[in-house]
């Protein structure tokens, strides 16, 4: 008798091998031959990986410009290609591993420390979470901010799922670029927790941003750095570079001189305290589902034969060991990697003048 989850899983796959059937090419925009920060054709491939989280088909390649640092998605994907392998990860599919991981103490940690980043400026009264995704930011947020109300935005149905166990007392479901005119002036806080680097144009998210607060009001923004030392060392393992999702990897300095042409005024940057304490085992995870034989996902022709599934499921229980222990060691040396150029991701807060 099949799982329910194998049912699902056969439910889905006439429609991938149906979009496959047609090819991978227009999944993807013609490639550029410019930065999309700066516009220099200096131009170098930083990295061509494939998508390690769900296994969907295709190569992706990173360009890095020469002249201002911006790594980014080049060919980048096309609106089918967004539809494609973002489907099934957040929401469907996947709903429940990002649930798990999201209820997890590091992450609760962590949502726990980016609400009290904004404590030195004030109790806001009204919050919006961009990218909130199910809204356990928010959840976690309130224990910190008690008497601010959290609105959360995001493309896919977490959002609403979010309002409706409670977590948001509001929720916007869409583009933020095409929201921001109806939310103008009346946030003091918006957030974007790694939400920058998966947009389209991400100086159109902060033009949102800063459409959407109230004069005074702060951006508080957190990315991965691909100025890391972990990204180097890591190369395609590196668990933030997380293809094909990624399309943009902002240096710090670029980051900050786009908020002052915006209107904002940086108050705080931290390099630090954002690290997520998972390159070891990200990177390992990500080696190991390159090499292990798939286990059954509806983007593949047909479910893995009893052999495989059984070269798999040991394959598991040998490393269990191995990944426990390096799950140790991105906690113990955490400490660490947050004081050094090895930290992952970085913070900046400004504020809307």
């Amino acid at each position: 008798m099949m799982s329910m989850r194998s049912e699902q899983i056969a439910a889905h796959r006439p429609r991938y091998q149906d979009e496959l059937a047609h090819g991978l090419e227009r999944f993807f925009e013609p490639r550029r031959t410019t930065c999309p920060w700066c516009t220099s054709s200096r131009l170098r491939g930083r990295l061509r990986t494939t998508d390690h989280p769900q296994h969907k088909p295709g190569t992706f390649v990173l360009d890095q410009c020469r002249s201002c640092g911006h790594v980014f998605q080049n060919p980048r994907l096309s609106a089918d290609g967004l539809d494609f392998y973002y489907r099934d990860c957040y929401d469907g599919l996947g709903e429940a591993t990002m649930a798990r991981l999201a209820r997890s103490p590091l992450a609760v940690r962590l949502y726990r420390a980016r609400a009290r980043a904004l404590l030195p400026f004030g109790r806001p009264s009204r919050w919006l979470d961009v990218g909130t995704g199910h809204g356990h930011f928010c959840a976690e947020a309130r224990k910190i901010h008690p008497d601010t109300r959290f609105h959360g935005l995001d493309w896919g149905e977490g959002v609403e799922i979010a309002a409706r166990n409670g977590r948001i007392s509001r929720a916007y479901r869409g583009s933020f670029v095409g929201l921001a005119g109806q939310l103008a002036c009346q946030y003091d806080v918006v957030s974007m927790h790694h939400y920058l680097e998966h947009t389209l144009a991400p100086r159109q998210e902060l033009a949102a941003a800063h459409t959407a607060l109230r004069p005074g009001g702060h951006l508080l923004v957190e990315v991965p750095d691909p100025e890391s030392a972990s990204a180097r060392l890591l190369g395609q393992w590196w668990g933030p570079w997380l293809q094909p999702q990624h399309l943009h990897f902002v240096p710090l300095d670029n980051l900050c001189s786009a908020l002052a042409e915006q209107g904002f005024t940086v108050v705080a940057t931290d390099r630090h305290a954002p690290h997520v304490p998972t390159d070891l085992t990200s990177a390992a995870v990500n080696l190991l589902k390159s090499v292990l034989p798939s286990e059954d996902l509806p983007w593949l022709p047909r479910r893995p034969g009893p052999v495989s599934r059984w070269i798999r499921g040991l394959s598991l229980l040998a490393v269990a060991p191995v990944l426990l222990v390096l799950i140790g060691l991105d906690l113990l040396l955490a400490p660490f990697t947050r004081r050094t150029r090895l930290s992952n991701a970085y913070r900046v807060i400004a504020r809307r003048d």
